[in-house]
């Protein structure tokens, strides 16, 4: 059984735990899947929205993709998100990454 497989089966046995949806969409991401890394994200996102570390790293993928305006329109809800957790630490890599992604333009 890969890696992969054995994440998926501990996202099917905890379904109601963040973690190992992003360990799963992590894991595809660093297999250079990265657009079953997003479905991934996707998923995430709509389940826990409040799961922080999910906006730096699908924002990555997504600007990995050339999926600009999706990863711009994914940093705002990201932002809203960290907003109200109150983690500046969160809000500043993800506010940088966004401001870079805007240089580019």
């Amino acid at each position: 059984m890969s890696r992969i497989d054995s994440i998926r089966k501990i996202v099917e046995l905890q379904p109601n735990d963040p973690f190992p949806r992003y360990g799963l969409a992590m894991e595809l991401k660093n297999g250079g899947l990265l657009a079953e890394s997003t479905e991934a994200f996707d998923e995430l996102e709509r389940r826990h929205p409040d799961y922080l570390p999910q906006y730096l790293m699908h924002f990555n993928v997504l600007t990995s993709l050339q999926r600009k305006d999706d990863a711009r329109s994914l940093a705002e809800r990201g932002l809203v998100a960290i907003r109200k957790k109150g983690d500046g630490h969160a809000q500043g890599e993800l506010q940088a990454a966004l401001d870079a992604l805007s240089d580019e333009d």
